[in-house]
């Protein structure tokens, strides 16, 4: 098989994704986001803004929760800890699992998945940044 064609094969880009993953969190294994200065990115919603998007917290949230802190998780994001890891989760697993075995998977999003998810991500924010 020809190394351009093993890149095409459905599963390189879930692999791709998964290994980056695992990179990062190796990254933010030794990289705590709670002391100032660290060397990670900050949120652009909230650099330009000043306001708590859906996903913020999310850093410290995953930091948390690979050193074994599910009650710093929760306080940092619980939506997205609750409803947006298992959601990327399955995500990713189907992605992969559909690519080891050859098919290309492409998740159907129908206009209602996409209102609630967009509505949980806004009431999020707004619940967020009103209530502190």
């Amino acid at each position: 098989m020809a190394l351009a064609s093993r890149f095409r094969h459905p599963a390189a880009a879930p692999l791709a994704v998964l290994g980056t993953g695992v990179v990062g969190l190796v990254y933010l294994w030794h990289t705590n986001p709670h002391d100032p200065g660290q060397l990670l990115p900050r949120c652009p919603v909230n650099l330009l803004t000043g306001v708590l998007c859906p996903a913020c917290g999310g850093t410290r949230m995953t930091y948390d929760l690979i050193h074994g802190d599910l009650v710093a998780a929760f306080h940092d994001n619980a939506v997205l800890l609750l409803l947006g890891l298992p959601l990327a989760a399955y995500l990713l697993g189907k992605w992969l699992l559909e690519g080891l075995r050859g098919r290309r998977y492409v998740p159907r999003w129908g206009a209602g998945r996409v209102i609630a998810i967009v509505g949980v991500a806004a009431g999020w924010m707004v619940v967020r940044n009103v209530l502190g």
